[in-house]
């Protein structure tokens, strides 16, 4: 039986779950969601940069990311922070798709898979 580590755990979901090896991210958004869509998703990818490195992980060890997208007009403004963030030849399999979101003013969500560090 394998141990399965869940942290900052709420009654709805847990914000990092890990289990063999594989860190599970719950869904990121923007630190303020008043901002235009470089700012949001940049505030977003920053909270999961401090997520992955809680669960001995970086974006370096991503293996796959679900950007949900409010308007598909932003893809590209997103796609420019999200090429400024991935380290060269460590782009994770990805998926972006236009999807309504919990609250109006979201622009981007991210659903993230990344695996541990070695120790």
């Amino acid at each position: 039986m394998s141990l399965i580590q869940r942290k900052e755990t709420k009654q709805r979901m847990s914000r990092i779950v890990i289990h063999q090896g594989t860190v599970y991210l719950c869904g990121q958004v923007a630190a303020d969601a008043t901002k235009d869509i470089t700012e949001q998703t940049q505030t977003m990818l920053d909270k999961v940069e401090t997520l992955l490195a809680e669960a001995n992980s970086d974006k370096k060890h991503i293996l796959s990311a679900t950007i949900y997208i409010k308007d598909m007009k932003d893809f590209a403004a997103m796609n420019a922070v999200w090429d400024a963030w991935v380290p060269e030849g460590h782009a994770p399999a990805r998926a972006c798709v236009q999807a309504s979101m919990a609250r109006p003013e979201l622009l981007v969500e991210i659903s993230v898979i990344a695996a541990q560090k070695c120790s």
